[in-house]
């Protein structure tokens, strides 16, 4: 008789540690969130495992009940790569912040998206340092008032989806912490992935960088400033769906729908499979062009880490048989040093 498989909830994941964060953090619509999409995937807690850096973000497996690693800083992607390759049953996450894993940890980052590893990196995009106190993020703006730069930042900021597409990433999203049921899908397409999956998010810092986001978040202005991007959809947007993204040469532009001659037909189509779309769309930004959100790139058909890993070493040891560690040590060239 086959088993059924279990029917999960929200509380099946939730922990028994009082969640701590600043009154009002994105943190805890995140962690609403992800409860619920743990729960849909339908895979028991047992086969979780969530890893995580250093930074506010960080304390995200402490409030789940899955298997959980709080790692230093900048290394979780890197602990995350050994742990798939060495379990791939498990559905490893990481989660760290934009300081964590676009400063410390961006050679880690970008290396665990191009090698198609199957773990799903959340970043928590605030763009600022919170536990150390509001410094400038690789992800700040440019003037940007802080602690530390009280001139205004100088710096040119890190696009995280760029960064990610540039990195060879096979899936590559952005949403936001208070979108639930646009991260909810988001991130459901992500966990199905096989290979390397980017989801930056959006996220408010209530005490150093409040309504950082506004612009694209905001109730009040998210139809005219973020573009919902659906596959094999025009890239269409505003508060009448009246507005559009044309594509000349490599040139966009916005165009309004039924002004100067402007058809539908005019308008670019979303292909998720298109790797110079997703680019040119990640370039785009408030406020002479709204913020793309949802799925930039997904792509399947490449192998994973894991399964290329686990293939090689299948073949080795069908041609040389199972291994033996204490032989391979005494192996080869040896010394004896006498003293």
């Amino acid at each position: 008789m086959s088993q059924q498989a279990p029917v999960l909830d929200k509380k099946h994941f939730e922990s028994d540690q009082q969640v701590r964060w600043c009154p009002g953090c994105g943190d805890y619509a995140i962690l609403a969130s992800m409860l619920k999409v743990f729960a849909e995937m339908g895979v028991d807690r047992e086969k979780i495992a969530i890893v995580s850096g250093i930074g506010c973000a960080a304390r995200f497996p402490y409030y789940v009940n899955t298997y959980g690693f709080h790692t230093i800083h900048g290394r979780a992607p890197a602990i995350a790569t050994g742990l798939k390759i060495a379990r791939p049953d498990l559905h490893v996450w990481v989660v760290g912040g934009d300081g964590d894993l676009l400063s410390i940890g961006g050679n880690h980052f970008l290396h665990a998206l191009r090698r198609n590893v199957t773990i799903k990196i959340l970043c928590f995009d605030n763009r600022i340092y919170g536990l150390t106190k509001g410094q400038t993020s690789p992800t700040s703006e440019v003037g940007k008032v802080t602690k530390t730069t009280p001139l205004g930042s100088l710096d040119r900021p890190v696009n995280p989806i760029s960064l990610a597409l540039a990195s060879e990433a096979t899936f590559v999203a952005r949403t936001a912490d208070t979108w639930g049921n646009h991260f909810r899908e988001v991130m459901l397409a992500a966990a199905a992935h096989e290979g390397s999956a980017f989801v930056q998010i959006l996220q408010n810092c209530v005490v150093f960088n409040e309504d950082s986001w506004e612009p694209v978040v905001g109730r009040d202005r998210r139809e005219e400033n973020a573009l919902f991007l659906e596959n094999g959809k025009p890239l269409r947007f505003g508060r009448n769906k009246d507005k559009g993204i044309r594509i000349r040469g490599s040139d966009p532009e916005v165009v309004t729908v039924g002004e100067g001659g402007v058809a539908e037909g005019d308008l670019a189509v979303h292909d998720e499979k298109d790797e110079s779309l997703a680019y040119l769309l990640s370039r785009l930004e408030p406020p002479r062009f709204p913020m793309p959100v949802g799925i930039f790139r997904r792509v399947g058909g490449l192998v994973a880490l894991e399964k290329g890993i686990a293939s090689q070493r299948e073949e080795a040891t069908r041609k040389k048989g199972k291994g033996d560690v204490m032989k391979l040590i005494h192996s080869g060239e040896l010394w004896t040093v006498k003293r």
